[in-house]
Order: structure tokens, then C-alpha cells, then sequence
């Protein structure tokens, strides 16, 4: 045992670390993507939690530095929806104002003919996402955004001073809480970065589930052109976002984008093209990706085997995991299965059970990372997490510990082109990471006399920010 909390944090790291890259280490790392959980365990109700992140943070140290965990997410609540009504934003229905205070938050989706995009409007998002999003999709998202064309008002202003600060303000707290996770209780964060795939992007924030199967039906090229619009942007997102040391993975929330939601056709001729690349170029960046599969994803595991060895990380939800298991984990490391079910209302004894059967399937070669099957919420059974937690200290002992104090590397990517079809996406018309471009800002300036590149630079880590916020908006929150 380490004897000191920079020993434990360096082996947990480690640990967790060699599972993610499919191998084997001393023992079953455990990572729960707690959220509301840590507020009842920490004596917090959701209200607090989602409201004030402080709170939030606090309650996920309470419960690394009590339970024996190998990585938490500094925040699994994440959305602060301090944040969300700042910025006006319409689709969340926040504990203790719009819905009980001990609910979790919820997504409200809008009625299908008051989508956020309308269906005569793909070819203003293909031709320009960033400037789509902001003049359309945000004031129809936000109550306090003025329309283009429409009168300023004194709410739309401070929309966007109070929500860019707070943004900042939220995601700048994340460090010291890396940092406090560390330092108090030698627990790793889990993951860095943020992903989504095209088509659920379509279907989350801007069409709707329904309007986007009316798409697919009635104008599926237009939905292909669209997701192929969205992608580099989403790619940069998650570079930009992404864990700078290349130790974490990025992760990909999957929603919406799978058989019997879509179709078999729709997911090889539209989904799957546009996300692969992306997929392709975070590998060939040096980093994996964690496929978060809410839902049933097994209809496409042959898919995702074309993707080169150890690039992603496959999270079980719904499959059957020894199924997913015996499908995909010759290349990929797999998380979760345990039901949510069973943590919530069923007997001590039968998260043991499922623990044991699951590593003796799943976990004896390594390459496996417990966690609950979906994010654990409020209605959770902390004893039923305590005894998964002690559970699977015992019993998931690989039998020799070789842990060094250095995180293992992301492997050899020796067959970094995917098997399968190889996708390219068209370039972009709009260059990622840019709102209005230094060339068209130049245009509008008198002839520079001094240094015209110190210019360009400073024009450009400004721009970038505009980009960041209008992405993490609708990435994020």
C-alpha cells in the first residue's frame, strides 16, 4: 500500500491507465461516473448541486477521499445551470425552479415544429456553422437573445457578458479541482475533452429526434452534408478541449444515433462516415476516445472493429457485456455493466454477484474498468455502491503488482489507418476555431504600421474564444 497520497495517486493513475489501453494491471481499476450521488452521499440535494458548482465539486471530494476509487470526474453533475439561465438558455428544467429539488436536472426538448433549426434551414448551417449558430440556433435556444434584425436589448447584452464570464469563470475551476482531487485523496481525473457525433448533434440541439428522422426520409442528403459541416468543428472541439499530457481519454456522449433510433442504412451511409474521421484523427493525434454508448450499440460493434486497436474505450450501458466482450475486447478496453438497477434497488449480494460474474468474463485478461452501466444519479444505494467498491478491491486482484509510477503510454499506432472503408470529410468552408477571419477583420482596418503579425495573433486568440463559447454551449450545456 502507497504511504503516501502522491504514491497512491501515481498508482492509481497508472492502473487505471494500463485497463484503458487493454492491458492488464495489478488490479480491476474502478471508476463510477457518479453525479447526483455525490450530493446525497455528501448531504447535498440536486438543486444545490446543479446550481452551485461549488457544491458540486465538494461533493465529488467527499466521496474520492471516503471510497476507494481509482478516477471520478471532478464534476459528473457538469451542467451548471447557473451557467444555462445566464445565458437564457431554454432546455433545461432546473431542480427547485422547474422541477423538484431533488430531481436531477432534465433536458427539455422542444416540440417538433419549434425545433431550434428549421428543415428549409441545412444549407445556412452547411454553409457557415458558426455564424448559423449564432445568429439562428442561439436566439431561438436562449429567451434573452434578440433575433438578427430585431431590436437589442438589455437582456441579450448581458446574456453574453454573463454567460462568457461565468463559462470561464466554471471551466477555469476545473483545474484547482484536478489539482484538490489529487492532493486530498491521490484520485486521478477520469477523463479531458469533449465529443459528440454529428448526427446526434442534429438530433440533440438543433432538429430534434423527430425532426431528424423526418430528415432522413424526406432530405437525407442534406443531413449528410450537414454532418459533414459539423465534424471538423467537433474534432477541433475536442483537440482544443482534450487532456494536454494525452494520458485521458476523450470522450464521446452517444445519444440518438443508433439502430432501432436510425436505421442501418442512415448509420452506414451518414453517421459512420462523418464520425469515423473524427475518431481517425483524435488517434492520429495520440489520443483515445471513450465511446459513452447510453443505450443498446451493439447492432454496430462490427463497425466500431474497424477502428485501429486500443483507440477507443467502449462503455457498456444496455449490451450485453461478455456479448460486447467477446465482439470487440481482443482490441478495445471495456467499462461499466453493472446495471443501475441493481445499485438503486436490489440487494448487496446481487451487485457482488454481478461484479464476480463480470470480472471472471470480462476482466480476467484485463482491459476492463468497472463502472456502473449509465451515470449514477440519486437513487443510488450508497451501500450498494460501498459493496461494488469492496467488492471488487477483493475480488479483482490480478495477483502481482508491476505498477510503476509512470502512466502507461497510449500504444503503438501501427495500424492507424481504420480497417474497413477509409472516410475523408470535404474541407471545410469555414476553418475551425475561427469566427470572423483575420483576413476580413483586416479589410476593415487602416494600413497597419507597426508589427501587422503581432496583430494577426492577438485578433486570432481573441477570435477564439467567441468560438469556444458558442461550441461549448451547445456541446456542453
Amino acid at each position: 500500500m502507497p504511504t503516501d497520497i502522491e504514491q497512491l495517486y501515481a498508482q492509481r493513475l497508472k492502473r487505471y491507465t494500463t485497463a484503458m489501453r487493454n492491458a492488464k494491471p495489478d488490479r480491476v481499476p474502478i471508476r463510477p461516473f457518479v453525479a447526483e450521488f455525490t450530493a446525497k452521499y455528501a448531504g447535498y440535494d440536486c438543486q444545490q448541486v446543479a446550481h452551485d458548482y461549488t457544491k458540486a465539486f465538494d461533493a465529488a471530494l467527499k466521496c474520492a477521499a471516503d471510497f476507494d476509487w481509482d478516477a471520478v470526474v471532478g464534476n459528473m453533475v457538469y451542467v451548471w445551470t447557473g451557467l444555462t439561465q445566464a445565458i437564457g438558455l431554454k432546455y433545461y428544467g432546473v431542480p427547485g425552479i422547474d422541477i423538484p429539488r431533488d430531481t436531477g436536472f432534465q433536458y427539455r426538448e422542444p416540440p417538433e415544429n419549434e425545433s431550434f433549426m428549421r428543415a428549409d434551414e441545412y444549407d445556412q448551417l452547411i454553409a457557415n456553422p458558426v455564424e448559423f449558430l449564432y445568429n439562428v440556433w442561439l436566439p431561438r435556444a436562449s429567451a434573452d437573445v434578440a433575433e438578427i434584425g430585431s431590436p437589442s436589448t438589455y437582456r441579450n447584452n448581458l446574456s453574453f457578458v454573463k454567460g462568457g464570464m461565468a463559462m470561464m469563470q466554471y471551466f477555469a475551476a476545473f483545474g484547482p479541482q484536478g489539482d484538490a482531487l489529487r492532493e486530498q485523496s491521490g484520485t486521478p481525473s477520469a477523463i479531458a475533452g469533449i465529443l459528440k457525433a454529428p448526427m446526434d448533434i442534429l438530433a440533440d440541439k438543433l432538429r430534434g429526434y423527430l425532426g431528424l428522422c423526418e430528415d432522413l426520409i424526406e432530405r437525407p442528403e442534406k443531413v449528410k452534408a450537414a454532418c459533414e459541416a459539423l465534424a471538423p468543428h467537433l474534432l477541433y472541439v475536442a483537440l482544443a478541449s482534450a487532456d494536454p499530457t494525452k494520458t485521458l481519454p476523450v470522450t464521446m456522449w452517444m445519444h440518438r444515433s443508433c439502430v432501432p433510433m436510425i436505421s442501418h442504412q442512415h448509420f452506414n451511409e451518414i453517421h459512420w462516415p462523418t464520425l469515423k474521421p473524427i475518431i481517425e484523427g483524435l488517434w492520429s493525434a495520440g489520443y483515445q476516445t471513450l465511446f459513452y454508448a447510453e443505450g443498446k450499440w451493439a447492432e454496430h460493434l462490427d463497425a466500431f472493429a474497424e477502428l485501429p486497436a486500443g483507440s477507443i474505450i467502449y462503455h457498456c450501458d444496455q449490451d450485453d457485456i461478455f456479448e460486447v466482450h467477446k465482439k470487440i475486447g481482443h482490441k478495445f478496453a471495456i467499462s461499466g455493466g453493472v446495471p443501475n438497477f441493481l445499485l438503486g434497488y436490489r440487494s448487496q449480494q446481487e451487485v457482488k454477484d454481478c461484479c464476480k460474474k463480470i470480472i471472471d468474463n470480462v476482466a480476467a485478461d484485463g482491459g476492463y474498468i468497472l463502472d456502473a452501466s449509465a451515470i449514477l444519479q440519486n437513487d443510488a444505494k450508497v451501500e450498494n455502491v460501498r459493496a461494488m467498491t469492496d467488492f471488487v478491491r477483493e475480488y479483482g486482484v490480478y495477483g502481482s503488482d508491476h505498477l510503476s509510477d509512470t502512466p502507461a503510454p497510449v500504444p503503438a499506432k501501427a495500424d492507424t489507418i481504420c480497417q474497413g472503408t477509409h472516410y475523408e470529410l470535404p474541407t471545410p468552408a469555414m476553418t475551425p476555431g475561427v469566427c470572423v477571419p483575420w483576413a476580413e477583420k483586416l479589410k476593415e482596418l487602416p494600413p497597419i504600421t507597426g508589427d501587422a503579425d503581432l496583430c494577426r495573433q492577438v485578433w486570432e486568440n481573441v477570435d477564439v474564444l467567441g468560438y469556444v463559447y458558442i461550441w461549448q454551449c451547445l456541446l456542453s450545456f
